[in-house]
């Protein structure tokens, strides 16, 4: 080893290296723009946009949603594969809001979404779609939405809002019912998800579970929706997806579910996620009409 690195000191410019993009044409990446937008009571959301590089300023594209999970999680303007490839494969535009209770902005924001009020962040969607609305680049008739845990809950909630705005979503591993989920998710977590969501057990609370769960309102999710879900997942488990994708189907919505047998909570093996992202990409084709 150098006697200065072993002496902890700092390297020289001519030590320090960049990191490589391999295959990838620099030129063809997406540059992310912070955006704000302004909530139905007012609150600023910061957003993500991921606009195609080289596509017309004028030209109207497709929108992808893509919300993280979490939900004390946040979005950054770092390497995001996903937003990328979507970019790049489908010529769309992804926008990563951060929505009230993200993380990175502060306590009082932090806790915007708990317990009751967990249904402003999906109103925070809204605002959202009428930002996309007053973009001239951005066509409102095709719009999509995206998540994945929490995100997959929020995909699941902003469809059963908004189904007359957009052309379906996609939920991965998402929560539809929040008491059965409460109930059966892992116990070493229970008690730290309550305090988030809420408790289940409060009759006043699960009131409000009954009435904000998506599987209580599958009937208004009207456009496509593809579900896709671990089977061993822990965290979020398969009973989740199989109840609110029998639900969609019963009640005649145009739904696709694919469950991997060997992944738990998130895609980690190569060959199931490349799997993964070839069935959105058909799907979201599909939904923007570009097949």
């Amino acid at each position: 080893m150098h006697s200065a690195a072993m002496a902890g000191s700092w390297p020289t410019p001519s030590m320090r290296t960049e990191s490589e993009l391999g295959d990838l044409d620099a030129t063809r990446l997406a540059e992310p723009a912070l955006i704000r937008f302004t909530s139905f009571d007012g609150l600023s959301v910061p957003a993500f946009v991921y606009r195609p590089t080289g596509a017309s300023p004028i030209a109207r594209l497709p929108v992808i949603i893509d919300i993280h999970g979490g939900p004390e999680s946040q979005s950054r303007p770092g390497w995001n594969p996903g937003a990328q490839y979507f970019a790049d494969t489908l010529n769309a535009v992804v926008i990563l809001p951060n929505v009230r209770g993200s993380d990175g902005y502060g306590s009082h924001y932090l806790s915007l979404d708990n317990a009751e009020k967990r249904e402003d962040s999906v109103k925070d969607i809204g605002a959202l779609l009428d930002w996309i609305a007053a973009q001239p680049g951005l066509d409102p008739d095709r719009v999509s939405v995206y998540g994945q845990s929490y995100g997959g809950y929020m995909s699941l909630a902003v469809m059963s809002h908004y189904s007359d705005r957009l052309v379906g979503g996609v939920a991965r591993y998402g929560i539809s019912n929040w008491i059965s989920f409460l109930q059966n998710t892992e116990a070493y977590r229970r008690d730290n998800r309550r305090a988030e969501y809420g408790d289940e057990r409060d009759p006043a609370m699960r009131a409000v579970f009954e009435r904000i769960s998506p599987l209580n309102n599958v009937a208004r999710i009207t456009k496509p929706m593809l579900v896709m879900q671990g089977a061993n997942d822990p965290r979020v488990p398969q009973s989740e997806s199989d109840q609110v994708v029998r639900e969609l189907r019963a009640n005649g919505a145009d739904t696709s579910y694919v469950l991997f047998a060997d992944e738990g909570h998130g895609f980690l093996k190569k060959a199931n996620n490349d799997l993964r992202r070839e069935v959105e990409t058909v799907f979201l084709r599909r939904l923007f009409g570009s097949e």
